[in-house]
C-alpha cells in the first residue's frame, strides 16, 4: 500500500545578498548565520555562488522530497504559464542588478518561465567541504549512453553560462567562455593555445576577452604569450565533475557538434546556436527545446533565435525547422535523418519557417 501525502514540503531556498561596504562588498546570507569577511569587487559573485552551492550540497534531499519552491508559494516569480510541469531542478536566479542570488528546487516549467534564471546541473555543485554545517552528499554517477557524455556536458555548462554571464554578451565571448570554463584545471588557470584560438576564429581579438574581464569572470590575461594563460574568477567553475579529461573531449566536441556542422567561416551567433541545438539533440527522430530555453542559452531574444534557426536551414545545416507557440516547443529535422511519417517538421518542405 502506498503512502500518499505522508511527507511535508520541505523548504529548499537559499538567497544570499552582496551589500556594498567601505571594505569591501559584504556577503549576507537569510538562511545561516554565517558572517563573511568583506570579498573583493572581482570575487564577488563567485562568493555568493559558491555559498549558494555549499548550502545546496549540505542540505540535499532525495528526489522523490524535493518539491518545486515556486509554486508552493504561488508561482509569485515569474508570470502566468501553463502550470508545473518536469523535473525539479536546482534554480539559480538573480536580480538585474546582480547583488541578490538565489538558489531553489523548481520544476522546469517554472525555471524556463522566470526571468534572469537558468537551471544548475549537479555537476557544478562541486566536491568542496561546505562552509555551512552539513555532510556533504555524494554525487550520483551519471550514466550517459554512448555518445552523450559531451553532449550533456556543454549543455549543461551553457544552461550555467547563461545565468552567470550578463544577457548582452556576445556569441563569441559565449564561445570563448565555454572552452575556458571546460578546459580550467582546480586552480582556475586555463591554457587556450593559439592554434585553438585560430581554429575558433577568435585569435587576435583582444574585445572578447575585455568584454569578459570587464564582467569579472576572469582576469585579462596577456595575449602576448602564447599560449593564452588565463585565469578565471567564476569559482563555481573550479569543481566540477567528472574531471578534466571528461571535459576536454567536450571542449574538443564543442569545437565540431556532430551532427550540426557548420564551416568555420561561419558568424559566432550561427555557431553558438547550432551548438546549443546539437546539445539539446538526441539519438531520436524527433529534436525539441523550448523557444525560450534556445533563446536564453544562445543570449538571443526569441526573435533573433527564429532568425538564427532560418539560417542553419539556408546552410542547409537543418532540414526543416517548426515552432509550436501554443507550447513554445522547437522541433528540428537534420539533413540525414528520413522524416516519420507524421512528423510535426513538414517533410516535404526544405525550411518550415515559422508560423
Amino acid at each position: 500500500m502506498r503512502l500518499v501525502g505522508a511527507h511535508a514540503a520541505v523548504r529548499r531556498i537559499w538567497t544570499v545578498e552582496l551589500r556594498p561596504r567601505a571594505g569591501g562588498p559584504s556577503l549576507v546570507c537569510r538562511h545561516c548565520t554565517v558572517r563573511t569577511p568583506p570579498v573583493t569587487a572581482t570575487s564577488a559573485r563567485s562568493a555568493a555562488l559558491e555559498h549558494l552551492a555549499c548550502h545546496a550540497r549540505a542540505d540535499v534531499l532525495p528526489g522523490y522530497l524535493r518539491t518545486c519552491q515556486c509554486r508552493e508559494r504561488g508561482c509569485l516569480w515569474h508570470p502566468r504559464h501553463r502550470g508545473c510541469a518536469g523535473p525539479v531542478l536546482l534554480a539559480l536566479t538573480r536580480d538585474r542588478s546582480g547583488r541578490t542570488w538565489r538558489l531553489a528546487d523548481a520544476c522546469a516549467a517554472c525555471v524556463a518561465a522566470t526571468s534572469h534564471t537558468a537551471a544548475v546541473p549537479d555537476t557544478l555543485l562541486g566536491h568542496r567541504q561546505p562552509r555551512p554545517s552539513g555532510r556533504l552528499p555524494t554525487p550520483s554517477p551519471s550514466r550517459p549512453t554512448l555518445g552523450s557524455a559531451e553532449r550533456l556536458r556543454v549543455r549543461e555548462m551553457l544552461t550555467y553560462l547563461a545565468a552567470a554571464l550578463p544577457r548582452f554578451t556576445s556569441p563569441a565571448a559565449r564561445l570563448l567562455a565555454l572552452q575556458c570554463a571546460l578546459r580550467v584545471n582546480t586552480l582556475g588557470h586555463v591554457r587556450l593555445p593559439s592554434g585553438l584560438l585560430r581554429g575558433m576564429r577568435l585569435y587576435g581579438r583582444p574585445e572578447l576577452w575585455q568584454e569578459l574581464a570587464h564582467t569579472n569572470w576572469l582576469q585579462l590575461p596577456d595575449l602576448k604569450s602564447a599560449p593564452v594563460q588565463v585565469r578565471l574568477l567564476d569559482e563555481a567553475v573550479l569543481d566540477q565533475a567528472p574531471g578534466g579529461r571528461a571535459r576536454r573531449r567536450a571542449a574538443h566536441w564543442a569545437l565540431r557538434p556532430v551532427p550540426l556542422l557548420l564551416p568555420r567561416t561561419a558568424p559566432p551567433a550561427v555557431r553558438l546556436t547550432a551548438l546549443v541545438l546539437a546539445a539539446h539533440t538526441s539519438a531520436q527522430v524527433h529534436h525539441h527545446a523550448e523557444m525560450d530555453v534556445l533563446a536564453h542559452l544562445s543570449g538571443h531574444s526569441p526573435h533573433q533565435t527564429a532568425e538564427l534557426l532560418d539560417r542553419l536551414t539556408t546552410t542547409r545545416a537543418l532540414t526543416a525547422w517548426h515552432h509550436h507557440r501554443d507550447t513554445d516547443e522547437v522541433l528540428w529535422q537534420l539533413p540525414h535523418e528520413r522524416p516519420p511519417t507524421h512528423s510535426a517538421v513538414h517533410p516535404r518542405q526544405h525550411h518550415v519557417h515559422r508560423p
